[in-house]
């Protein structure tokens, strides 16, 4: 690892595999203002693709040995396989590698202020939230998010303080190349158990990421594997949740209509303000909450953390209204887990729409085999369920599993078999007044795309 960060001093042209990647491209938005000399590459066009070009990064599309040549360092991500030619080209000609954990690892001790955010849902909503806030109060931090961010347009910033907020994925343990100083612990449910194996070592490894932050730990008290992972830690430690019993917890909720939500920020039975938010669900006035607790520790005023939060529409992917289409409104989400499903849906279905159509794209054979039948309750529950085929990305399908075994046990759900067979059913049977959302963390947000393009002509 040392070594490594001395080779970070060193060189100036960094070339980076699979650039287009939500982990990837705030590395880059970082980087490239700091004096690196960037190139990269991805297989797919995407609107991150387009950011990164847009910053005057030279991207090819498509992965080639050539495309390394010149560089001094070659950074790649977890999901990119061992025989990817640009990576054999680089051990051939002895160009150093380092994976994208590594690399944020790196960027983390730049700052002297890390606020991480882990768990295995809301992560990207919360990181969004505190940047978002911050920088409407006046600071400048640094960012590293999983999504874009409406108010800067990316997923990431470089920032001229000495604060940074970061998205902690637990994906293979990639979190814990981080050193925060702050961390914010939503929630631990079971992920990547082709990874973690069991809920028990997914916990662990949550509790050696939080014992590599230096400070304050804020942690779900409604959530027993979160306070698990805090055990016997010798950090100061804040609790956020639904119930008084937490430090921070939010009472008189009211969804008066739409995405819109209000409800008081309690501490230990003291009212602090009142919040008003315009992203839907019970679950993101929970994430408020938790960005709340860590910005008040941060020195920001609950009046500063209610206006700031009162201006925030959502991250890019969650709950992002994109158009409409034949009067029905076209939203996309990157919920992929059975929770999040079922937490997006009821938000979505509380809204007042005539009728709600939800486009899933299951994302990994073993995730979508594992948990097949949490699939198929939470699917039921939308008006009607568009099921489109897994996206396997690093995975081979060795169990035989089929998009057709999920919708088998949702009650008149529909299959799929390409995106634009989506979309034309969509455009046939969404009308004024319904909702449409694409789900997934692949490529699904490609579906409301093509609902939404206008006809050559037209």
């Amino acid at each position: 690892m040392q070594k490594q960060e001395q080779l970070l001093s060193r060189v100036k042209r960094i070339h980076m595999i699979g650039v287009g990647g939500a982990g990837m491209c705030p590395l880059a938005e970082i980087l490239q203002p700091k004096g690196y000399i960037l190139t990269g590459s991805d297989n797919n066009e995407t609107d991150t693709l387009a950011r990164v070009r847009a910053l005057g990064v030279k991207v090819t599309l498509g992965h080639f040995a050539e495309n390394v040549q010149g560089a001094q360092l070659v950074v790649y991500s977890a999901a990119i396989m061992k025989d990817n030619p640009e990576l054999l080209a680089a051990a051939e000609q002895g160009i150093p590698v380092m994976e994208r954990s590594a690399l944020l690892g790196w960027v983390t001790r730049q700052y002297g202020n890390t606020l991480a955010v882990c768990g295995t849902h809301g992560k990207t909503t919360v990181t969004s939230m505190l940047t978002h806030v911050l920088l409407k109060a006046g600071r400048d931090p640094a960012a590293v998010i999983g999504g874009k961010l409406p108010l800067i347009g990316s997923n990431g910033r470089a920032g001229n303080s000495d604060t940074l907020v970061v998205e902690a994925c637990e994906y293979v343990d990639t979190f814990l190349a981080l050193d925060p100083q702050k961390t914010v612990l939503l929630n631990i449910d079971e992920d990547h158990m082709e990874y973690f194996k069991t809920l028990d070592n997914l916990i662990a490894s949550f509790h050696r990421f939080s014992a590599l932050t230096t400070g304050l730990l804020v942690v779900n008290g409604d959530d027993g594997n979160a306070k698990k992972a805090v055990q016997g830690l010798p950090n100061p430690v804040v609790t956020f949740g639904a119930s008084p019993g937490n430090d921070y917890y939010p009472e008189q909720i009211v969804f008066p209509g739409g995405v819109a939500s209000t409800f008081w920020l309690m501490h230990r039975g003291e009212r602090l303000c009142e919040m008003t938010l315009c992203v839907p669900g019970k679950h993101n006035v929970l994430n408020a909450t938790a960005a709340a607790a860590l910005l008040l520790d941060e020195g920001l005023t609950p009046d500063e953390i209610a206006a700031g939060l009162q201006s925030f529409t959502g991250a890019g992917r969650r709950f992002e209204l994109l158009g409409y289409h034949n009067g029905a409104a076209v939203v996309d989400d990157y919920a992929h887990h059975p929770l999040e499903l079922e937490v997006t849906l009821r938000a979505a279905m509380n809204m007042g729409f005539k009728r709600v159509f939800a486009v899933f794209q299951p994302f990994t054979f073993s995730r979508t085999a594992r948990l097949l039948d949490d699939f198929a309750r939470v699917l039921c529950i939308p008006d009607i369920a568009v099921v489109t085929p897994i996206m396997g990305s690093r995975e081979v399908n060795t169990l035989g599993i089929d998009s057709r075994d999920l919708t088998a046990r949702i009650p008149g759900s529909v299959y799929s078999e390409d995106f634009e067979q989506t979309a034309a059913y969509i455009k046939a049977n969404a009308g004024e007044g319904d909702l449409v959302i694409t789900l997934g963390c692949g490529d699904v947000y490609k579906v409301a795309k093509l609902i939404l393009a206008t006809p050559v002509g037209n």
